[in-house]
């Protein structure tokens, strides 16, 4: 079976550490040669909310856009994502990419258009994939941060996951 490149958002604003921990442990059963961008903390976008912790995850996995979808979703419900007394965001996970695809499926629109809009998305895109070309601009992420004019508030943060850490060095 073939394997399809994908980029995932991941972010959680309550419990942080613990909430990425469980999502990245759930997603190294789905995806194959799994790989993590730095930790970021940045503030609230379009909520009010405490601080968020983002990063993004490259991998590759051999199930279908909407089933792997689906999965996602059943990951942020083990997390309390959709728990009616939830106070915050325990943990959100976003298609952001699914190999080179562009448009609308089954409501999933790809490339999700945060990539562009946040700083949140994309500096760790820069930083994990640099080379790799946003499926709809034609322009690698690296060359989309440098031109970006992002006025969001996010700094790198210490963050270990199986012994590694996930942080910007300088």
């Amino acid at each position: 079976m073939s394997l399809t490149p994908v980029l995932l958002g991941l972010g959680s604003n309550i419990e942080r550490v613990a909430h990425l921990t469980a999502g990245l442990e759930a997603l190294s059963g789905l995806l194959r040669d799994m790989r993590c961008s730095p930790v970021f903390e940045s503030l609230p976008v379009g909520i009010r909310s405490g601080p968020f912790f983002n990063l993004v995850v490259a991998g590759r996995t051999e199930l279908p856009l909407i089933e792997l979808d689906r999965r996602l979703k059943f990951i942020e419900a083990d997390n309390g994502r959709y728990a009616p007394e939830r106070k915050g965001l325990p943990l959100d996970i976003d298609v952001l990419t699914y190999g080179e695809r562009v448009g609308n499926f089954d409501g999933l629109v790809l490339p999700r258009a945060e990539i562009l809009k946040n700083a949140f998305v994309l500096w760790p895109l820069a930083l994990l994939v640099p080379e790799r070309r946003h499926p709809g601009a034609g322009r690698t992420f690296a060359e989309l941060w440098r031109e970006a004019r992002m006025e969001q508030v996010l700094w790198p943060v210490s963050f270990y996951w199986r012994d590694v850490q996930l942080t910007l060095r300088h």
